[in-house]
């Protein structure tokens, strides 16, 4: 079974590192980690660390430090703009999203969009977003927490289209499977490949227009209508396969 893995603010260099806080609480108390178990440190930024428990007291927990290692920045990066979904969905699409290896979410307010993030909400919206990224990150092991951007209107998706960027727009009336969407720029120029997930309502004939006249390309997932809330972590699989990070 993989050790669990835990966060903090800096790997440091020395051979011993402390967790306190909510960290030190979770490794001894919620998972009762005892000195010689194996456990695994990830600033959040892409580095990992190796590291074994020496002691565990109340508020503090000390590793031994085994290993240390940088894992190198992903590319092409995996973005997905998520049409808010209405309800408990919106936290089970970041998840999926998060345990798929999504590098960037960004919260898209479309106009079909059931929920809606106004004023303080949209910053109190994006915040929860942020703490479902990281505690889905820690549950699959990841040391890398996918980055959840501030709310975005379509205007400000379409401005994401971008030389270097494959926008793909999941839309069930797309002649081009998903598969079927990748191209030689794959693994050669492209920076980014940027997923567009409507909402329970669809994209609007509107807002599709405005990203494909930007250069995106709509794409289907297949034959059924999937939920707002999962079609991204599907299309993720798809591409993760697509361009080579699922071997």
């Amino acid at each position: 079974m993989t050790p669990p893995l835990f966060l903090v603010p800096d790997l440091g260099s020395g051979d011993v590192l402390v967790l306190t806080g909510a960290e030190a609480h979770h490794a001894g108390t919620v998972r009762r980690l005892v000195p010689g178990e194996d456990v695994l440190l990830a600033d959040g930024h892409g580095g990992l660390a190796e590291a074994v428990v020496e002691q565990v007291g109340k508020d503090r927990v000390s590793l031994r430090v085994l290993d240390r290692r940088r894992l190198p920045e992903p590319s092409p990066r995996l973005v997905v703009a998520q049409a808010l979904p209405k309800g408990e969905r919106a936290e089970l699409a970041v998840e999926l999203l998060t345990e798929l290896g999504v590098d960037e979410i960004i919260p898209w307010a479309a106009a079909r969009s059931i929920s809606q993030w106004k004023g303080e909400r949209a910053d109190k919206g994006v915040a929860k977003w942020q703490r479902t990224a990281l505690a889905a990150s820690k549950q699959s092991r990841r040391p890398r927490i996918p980055v959840v951007t501030g709310l975005a209107g379509s205007a400000e998706l379409a401005d994401r289209i971008v030389p270097g960027v494959l926008a793909l727009v999941l839309h069930e009336d797309a002649a081009v499977g998903l598969a079927g969407s990748l191209d030689e720029r794959v693994g050669g120029s492209l920076d980014e490949l940027l997923v567009i997930v409507g909402p329970e309502g669809g994209v609007s004939p509107d807002e599709l227009a405005l990203f494909t006249d930007r250069g995106a390309r709509p794409v289907r997932l297949g034959p059924e209508v999937l939920r707002t809330s999962t079609a991204g972590a599907v299309a993720l699989a798809v591409l993760s396969v697509g361009i080579g990070r699922w071997r």
